[in-house]
């Protein structure tokens, strides 16, 4: 008995089809902008104000808070799987008590110079001056301190949550549970810590911890993906509830934001990578693959496998000690979100609001960027930097839905200048302990991202290859 298989023939597309650029996220965050403001003006035209939405308006705002509390739900478990997993990758260096806190000192010190350079353009370009609102002064009397600052490090339970309950006009009672970002960085790092002193036994543990952690990140991928309905509620009740002429500071907004991400990367970096006798076209010709990656995905985190391949096949440091620093970087090293972004956005909310920053609130702003980058966690970087520095200055948290409207053209950005410094301090370090093959760093890369064509394509100890990662990537994240 013979049985006959025929092969069906492609079904004929027909009817209208979409242009293939219609379908990627860049065009559709940038569609997303282009309807929230139609939306928003129409909501503004037709009545609706901040006290008293009409639908469209009410519509609009929903969307935007719910998008914002989406991405706030993540950030606890984010923050934590994070910080543990990247201190428990300690196990595999040697001489690592030195390398950690060489890194460590050269994180925090590449983040002051970015974070200074932030507050620097804030003061100097006024990007959020002259908008006319001032009816939020009432958040000038609650700005914080250093003593609220130290004494917040210290986490109230397991958690670091918090509740509150507040009455409302008609008697019903409602209860509000919040976090504190750094109490749970505090946490995560005392977990890590013991978990690599007690070895063996936690091993368990920190598997467990990083399967849950690439859990989060693709629950946390999908909440990305929608980022453009988002965009369109937070973009629309923005321009509902201030008008476009306030909105029109967002653009001066975005100039300051991107002139100290140049600064950064053309200027700070070349000058550390020559004062280390190093040459800067072979750091930028190394580098750039993963700056490219980076500015595309918009992930420091789904960047990383390429990242730590350019650190280690084309800028020669030891992989032993790239496979720590380099993650380590993708999660607490954000030159981009963590320093220049939250500095500039503090100053730009307080001069949006009407608020007058004094020298101690300057002074707090880089030690909660230094401090608290370490809880940016890859992706959601940005939100958690500016609602800590602003949460810690006292200013007001609606800040936050009004500069996440313009979140994503500025995190492309952000995320090259991040990579880029990821790949840097381990560079620098490694050239200061004498563990840098400069052979391997001062070699002709005949346009290619590696050294050697014959070896480009090699499997990395992560599974991915230089000429695969990008569609992987993409791929992942279908």
């Amino acid at each position: 008995m013979s049985t006959q298989t025929s092969t069906p023939s492609p079904a004929r597309k027909t009817g209208f089809q979409l242009p293939k650029w219609a379908g990627s996220f860049g065009f559709q965050i940038i569609a997303a902008l282009i309807v929230g403001l139609g939306l928003g003006l129409l909501a503004k035209y037709t009545g609706s104000s901040h006290d008293n939405p009409n639908a469209l308006g009410a519509t609009l705002q929903t969307i935007g808070s719910s998008y914002v509390s989406l991405l706030q739900t993540a950030v606890v478990p984010l923050i934590f799987t994070a910080v543990v997993s990247s201190i428990s990758n300690l196990r595999q260096v040697s001489n690592a008590a030195r390398l950690a806190w060489n890194t460590l000192l050269w994180f925090a010190i590449t983040s002051l110079i970015a974070v200074l350079i932030g507050m620097g353009l804030g003061v100097l370009l006024q990007p959020g001056a002259n908008t006319g609102i001032t009816q939020q002064a009432k958040y000038a009397g609650k700005s914080g301190d250093w003593w609220a600052f130290l004494v917040g490090l210290f986490p109230k339970n397991f958690l670091g949550l918090g509740a509150s309950s507040t009455v409302g006009d008609s008697g019903a009672v409602t209860t509000s549970v919040s976090f504190n970002v750094l109490q749970i960085l505090v946490i995560a790092i005392a977990v890590g810590v013991a978990a690599l002193k007690v070895g063996k036994a936690a091993e368990p543990f920190l598997n467990l911890n990083a399967s849950a952690l690439a859990v989060i990140q693709k629950v946390l991928w999908w909440i990305i993906r929608i980022a453009p309905l988002g965009t369109v509620g937070l973009i629309g009740n923005a321009v509902a509830v201030y008008g476009w002429d306030t909105i029109g500071s967002l653009g001066k907004f975005t100039v300051a934001i991107y002139a100290g991400l140049v600064l950064v990367l053309f200027v700070v970096y070349p000058i550390l990578i020559r004062s280390h006798g190093l040459s800067i076209k072979q750091y930028f010709s190394g580098v750039w693959p993963a700056v490219q990656l980076a500015f595309v995905s918009r992930s420091s985190v789904g960047t990383l496998p390429l990242t730590q391949r350019v650190t280690e096949r084309s800028l020669g440091v030891p992989r032993a000690y790239a496979s720590f620093a380099v993650p380590l970087g993708a999660t607490t090293k954000m030159d981009g979100c963590a320093a220049i972004y939250p500095a500039v956005s503090a100053i730009f909310v307080a001069q949006f609001f009407g608020i007058q920053l004094d020298f101690t609130q300057y002074l707090l702003i880089a030690l909660v960027s230094v401090l608290g980058s370490a809880a940016t966690a890859g992706t959601t970087g940005a939100v958690v930097m500016l609602t800590l520095t602003l949460s810690t200055l006292g200013l007001p948290l609606a800040g936050v839905g009004l500069l996440l409207a313009i979140d994503p053209i500025l995190d492309m950005g952000r995320t090259a200048v991040n990579v880029a410094g990821q790949a840097l301090v381990p560079t620098i370090v490694a050239k200061r302990q004498g563990i840098l093959d400069e052979s391997l760093y001062n070699a002709p890369r005949n346009g290619t991202p590696f050294v050697d064509d014959s070896v480009a394509g090699e499997t990395a100890t992560d599974g991915t290859t230089a000429d695969t990662a990008p569609r992987e990537l993409q791929d992942a994240r279908a």
